[in-house]
């Protein structure tokens, strides 16, 4: 998932930079609005973006976004005051964190954020929400499994929750922070076990040990078409 951070800080964006990616994040910096704004991309698939730029305020930068893409914006400043606040939400903004923050935070606004806009998503595309695996029809947004015999796999929710994170960024390897994080709501090193024992049992489930892949010294993958 790749993520666009505007700030022209050099410090606190090469601290920022450096814990998303720790957290799986594919991470791309701009130090002014200019450039965020010719590095925004089909890929972005969130913009952390700071009010305080050298070439062009982040309202701006937000408005000019706006006009073009429904990219998820969380606005980043040392501001407190409310009507700042209030213009970020009007301007399209959907979320706000005020400096100084704790990074663990501004991963759960992101989590947040991410999660509503794949709701949104995954909603209104019905049929690009059906997804062909090894054969197996997954319907994302009937949240069901089928075999190539059309029987229905039961998989609890987790398991249903860990395939479909997977199959959403099919040929991308995604570490296990992340996986954690996303499915259970939690980085804690401790449930890498219970990720492990969800791996092996959606593996037997599908009949397909192959569909999951494990990437070493990241996490899973589900290799995307071919």
């Amino acid at each position: 998932m790749q993520l666009l951070v505007v700030e022209d800080n050099e410090h606190v964006a090469g601290a920022l930079v450096s814990v998303l990616g720790k957290h799986g994040y594919e991470v791309i910096r701009a130090a002014d609005g200019a450039t965020a704004l010719a590095e925004l991309n089909p890929r972005t698939d969130l913009v952390l973006l700071d009010l305080a730029l050298p070439d062009m305020d982040g309202f701006e930068v937000c408005r000019r976004i706006r006009k073009v893409a429904d990219t998820p914006i969380i606005m980043v400043t040392a501001r407190t005051q409310l009507d700042a606040r209030v213009r970020g939400l009007e301007l399209g903004a959907d979320d706000y964190v005020t400096k100084p923050y704790d990074v663990r935070e501004v991963l759960a606004r992101i989590d947040a954020v991410l999660r509503r806009g794949r709701a949104r998503e995954w909603d209104g595309r019905q049929e690009a929400a059906r997804v062909a695996v090894a054969g197996m029809q997954i319907d994302l947004a009937a949240r069901e499994v089928r075999r190539t015999d059309d029987s229905l796999v039961s998989l609890t929710r987790k398991e249903y929750d860990l395939l479909a994170l997977l199959v959403r960024h099919r040929g991308t390897a995604l570490a296990r922070e992340r996986i954690l994080r996303e499915v259970w709501g939690s980085s804690w090193k401790g449930l890498g076990r219970t990720l492990e024992v969800h791996v092996a049992s959606l593996r037997r489930k599908l009949g397909a040990p192959a569909v999951v892949e494990t990437v070493r010294g990241v996490g899973y993958r589900v290799a995307g078409p071919a």
